[in-house]
């Protein structure tokens, strides 16, 4: 919604995700998403930083150097979040491997779309019978998804002059008019 918006507005926006932004990443979260086999929390944490990679050099860069802005759905905030505090890896070799992948490349702004994780999981089990398909991230602990979130909570008290949390547990326009009202401001900035 944020992406139609900024281009009916007249700006040059690439929208992308993670994982899963460029071919590579396309098969590379298909291969961690879709397995069936436990895959090892080292191995979590090096897929998703390949594919990082793989989208910082191939598509973010470029896209940032031709003057483009670019929103992305996830990025080196959620392996801090889900890898990091979720699987409980060490911060510093967390951080390090952002690092790598990234070359430091950090957002301008992030949007962190704040809901309890009882709300969260109510909303995933009212989209059963529709076309989104289970993955294996979606069969975490309620402990898991807690520490994830509380750690996307604690990146928002140390930065929040770029990470900005929206309570969102209104309606889809409550959401969106809130979005519009820090994304206008952090373009006039």
């Amino acid at each position: 919604m944020l992406a139609g918006f900024l281009r009916q507005n007249g700006l040059d926006i690439i929208a992308t995700h993670e994982p899963g932004g460029t071919p590579l990443g396309k098969r590379l979260r298909s291969a961690f998403l879709e397995t069936e086999e436990v895959v090892a929390p080292i191995s979590e944490l090096l897929l998703f930083a390949a594919d990082r990679a793989q989208h910082v050099e191939l598509l973010i860069k470029p896209s940032l150097t031709e003057g483009r802005l670019v929103i992305s759905d996830r990025y080196a905030d959620a392996t801090f979040a889900y890898q990091g505090a979720g699987r409980g890896f060490d911060e510093g070799i967390v951080n390090e491997v952002i690092q790598l992948a990234t070359g430091g490349l950090k957002p301008s702004l992030t949007l962190f779309f704040d809901i309890t994780v009882a709300t969260a999981i109510g909303r995933m089990s009212g989209h059963k019978g529709e076309e989104r398909v289970e993955n294996r991230m979606d069969r975490e602990t309620t402990e898991f998804y807690d520490r994830v979130r509380t750690a996307y909570l604690g990146i928002a008290e140390r930065e929040p002059e770029r990470f900005k949390v929206i309570d969102a547990n209104g309606s889809i326009d409550q959401v969106q008019r809130k979005v519009l009202d820090i994304v206008h401001v952090f373009l006039a900035s």
